[in-house]
Order: structure tokens, then sequence, then C-alpha cells
């Protein structure tokens, strides 16, 4: 079973079947392999309309999960279903060239960021934001997906 199933619902024109194996990775150090949730690809406009709709902000931004788990413990016959993470891809394609590193380097970032969202992490303090970020760069560096 596939834990997770994509919506390009922006056209993406390159390639982004590496997601599978940092999807897996993620889901296998985070003790998650019976969970499900979505990847959804979306423009500049969608993100803004969702992000101004849903946390009062009226901007950009490239990623946003909403974690299913954050409400209430949702599992279906053994599996976590945890949530939806929507990716901008234009944010992400400017963001790679503004960082100096490719597409697949700023999409897998965004995906494991976005996915450790839904699996509880957040950094809202710093400390916090230490434990995630050291861990996203822990799961990219393990797949081959650096700077």
């Amino acid at each position: 079973m596939k834990n997770y199933q994509i919506n390009e619902l922006y056209p993406v024109d390159f390639e982004y079947k590496y997601l599978d194996k940092v999807i897996r990775r993620t889901l296998k150090k985070e003790k998650a392999l019976n969970a499900y949730f979505s990847l959804i690809f979306v423009g500049e406009e969608e993100i803004q309309r969702i992000n101004r709709e849903y946390r009062g902000i009226d901007k950009v931004t490239d990623v946003i999960s909403f974690a299913f788990e954050d409400n209430l413990d949702l599992v279906y016959n053994d599996i976590r279903v945890l949530g939806d993470i929507y990716i901008c891809i234009p944010r992400m394609i400017s963001q790679a060239e503004e960082y100096g590193h490719s597409k697949k380097r700023e999409l897998a970032f965004l995906t494991v960021h976005g996915l450790l969202h839904l699996l509880g992490y957040d950094h809202m303090k710093k400390e916090d934001e230490e434990v995630m970020f050291a861990l996203q760069e822990l799961i990219l560096n393990e797949e081959g997906i650096t700077r």
C-alpha cells in the first residue's frame, strides 16, 4: 500500500518520483509506516487563499499542512490518517533558485517539512525548531539530497 496520494492541482513539469523514498524514510524514522496522507501541488493563488482562510495570513507561502490528528485520533482499519500537505510549486521553484540548490532538494525539503508537521513536529519555539530542522536535514542527507 502506498502511504500517500499526490494531487497536481498545479501542473508539474519535472520528475518527483524520488519523493517516495524520502517519504518512506520519514515515516519509518517516525514509526508511522501504517499511515496515510495527501500531498497536493498548488499555485500561488490557491496557497494564498488557503493561508488567508485558515491562518488569517493574506500572503503566498511555500507549504501548509493540515494535521487531522490535531483534532481527533483518526484511525481506519489500523491506518493513521495524518492529513494534507499543500506545496506551492511556483514558490518552491523560486526558493530553489534563491537558495542556490535544485528543485529536487527544495521539493524534498518542503515535503519532509510538511510531513513532520503532520506527525506532530512544530517550530514555534527555538528548541523545537532545532529538533525539527535537524531531523529534516538528517532525512535528506540519508537520501543523498544535499544543498
